[in-house]
């Protein structure tokens, strides 16, 4: 049984409050914009694939404007593995993704397990998985499954459902959490 400090409380009732505030005020996409407005407007994406092996570590919003070269590396990076299909990732995606990972303070980076999926990819994985959606939002580049080593699905969940801007889904069993900019709404145990 693993104890927790009271530095982990009041850190954890400090973003509860925080989170429950700004989801209260305007549950739109403004709450993961406003996350992230404390990064002095510098919005960052760290990741690592372990199909592909690469990393990723970028600042892809500076200032009010994203960087298109930064967006152009980030869509290579969470292209579809299976096809090497690249598609634009659509960057309120990004920006739920790096929220979440600003409120969990973690200096860890995601692991991507998918990110872009082309229509057959998807046909493939929903033929033999059920948890596949035959319209995912993977397809339009709008979601990304991620895993953190040092926090739970539920903490993750927890995070991306704070900034009430999209889908969350928990993938307890397989130990990951789908983040999506699609219309708000949670999934899964």
């Amino acid at each position: 049984m693993t104890q927790t400090g009271s530095t982990d409380l009041s850190r954890r009732r400090l973003l509860g409050i925080f989170a429950a505030g700004l989801v209260a005020a305007a549950p739109t996409y403004s709450n993961a914009f406003g996350f992230l407005r404390g990064a002095g407007d510098i919005r960052r994406v760290r990741m690592y694939s372990g199909r592909t092996g690469e990393s990723l570590d970028t600042i892809y919003w500076i200032d009010g404007k994203y960087i298109s070269e930064s967006l152009k590396e980030i869509n290579h990076f969470m292209r579809d593995v299976r096809s090497g299909t690249v598609h634009k990732i659509d960057p309120r995606t990004l920006d739920i993704m790096a929220a979440a990972h600003r409120m969990m303070d973690v200096s860890e980076p995601y692991m991507l397990l998918s990110g872009y999926r082309s229509p057959k990819t998807n046909a493939t994985l929903r033929a033999s998985s059920r948890g596949v959606a035959r319209n995912s939002l993977h397809m339009q580049g709008q979601a990304a499954d991620l895993r953190l080593k040092s926090r739970s699905v539920s903490q993750m969940a927890k995070a991306a459902e704070a900034c009430a801007s999209g889908g969350v889904g928990r993938y307890s069993r397989s130990n990951f959490v789908h983040m999506d900019c699609g219309p708000v709404r949670s999934w899964g145990g």
